[in-house]
């Protein structure tokens, strides 16, 4: 990836926080920790890796998301409002009444999302559902899905996965947000997700372990390399809770839903410039 493109996305990954920001700011609170940890990932499929059309976000054969950590909405929302699926100004009505945005992402309210989810686990069932329906019809789209590293405490994540290889899904690509925290703490004080890689491998996944899950040039390797391989993909992005903020990410798992004061988010927004 030449440097002028690196230097590209890194300021677009600056403009999707800014409006992450915003946004969750407009009504108080809100999932700042889970929202900002995935910017990376998801800027680099909507603007480079994903066969879409904004014009036509119906397309047939296109390419899809499933955010099965459906409370990071906020971060998919933004990426949406700056391809253009949905206005800026639309994001200041996040969770407020009749608006199209709700906390947790609906296919049925907001322009450009694949899936709805939000009860944890069942987001990448049904990302195994539209990858299989692809090879069906043989439409060569890739379905793509980010699970939260919380969200595998949940055993019907495991299913789908075992379903997954069984099918030999080598169209489905799962990014697992391993910033080893959760909605009430750590994951080491909860539900340990040690070795979270030879997990995904023992239910027969190709499995890639990004050290740095904000690092946009290693994740499209990843990603590059994972289009490769003949059985479904799981790349780990060790990532940081919040990242981007300092005092944001300061708060540990506190930040899976927080507030900003009026002086907090306006430094927030310093820190972005």
């Amino acid at each position: 990836m030449e440097k002028q493109e690196i230097n590209f996305f890194e300021s677009k990954c600056k403009e999707v926080r800014r409006l992450i920001l915003k946004e969750i700011h407009s009504i108080g609170k809100g999932h700042y920790g889970g929202s900002l940890s995935i910017v990376e990932v998801l800027v680099l499929l909507y603007n480079k890796e994903m066969n879409i059309d904004v014009k036509n976000p119906k397309m047939e054969g296109r390419d899809r998301l499933v955010l099965s950590k459906g409370h990071a909405g906020p971060a998919l929302y933004a990426v949406l409002a700056d391809k253009g699926y949905i206005t800026k100004e639309e994001l200041l009505t996040l969770n407020k009444g009749n608006t199209n945005l709700p906390s947790h992402c609906d296919m049925n309210k907001t322009n450009g999302v694949d899936m709805t989810t939000g009860s944890l686990g069942q987001g990448i069932s049904c990302a195994v559902g539209m990858a299989k329906a692809s090879k069906i019809k043989k439409d060569n789209a890739y379905i793509y899905c980010i699970v939260g590293d919380g969200e595998c405490d949940e055993g019907e994540v495991w299913e789908a996965a075992l379903a997954a290889s069984s099918f030999n899904l080598n169209n489905l690509i799962v990014f697992v947000d391993y910033n080893k925290m959760q909605l009430d703490g750590k994951l080491e004080d909860i539900i340990r997700m040690d070795n979270m890689d030879k997990k995904w491998e023992a239910f027969g996944f190709f499995v890639q372990n990004v050290k740095d899950g904000h690092d946009i040039e290693e994740i499209h390797e990843a990603i590059e390399k994972g289009k490769k391989q003949n059985k479904p993909v799981a790349i780990i992005l060790n990532t940081v809770k919040g990242k981007g903020i300092s005092l944001i990410e300061s708060a540990g798992y506190k930040n899976h839903s927080m507030g900003l004061t009026d002086e907090q988010f306006k430094k927030a927004l310093e820190e972005l410039k």
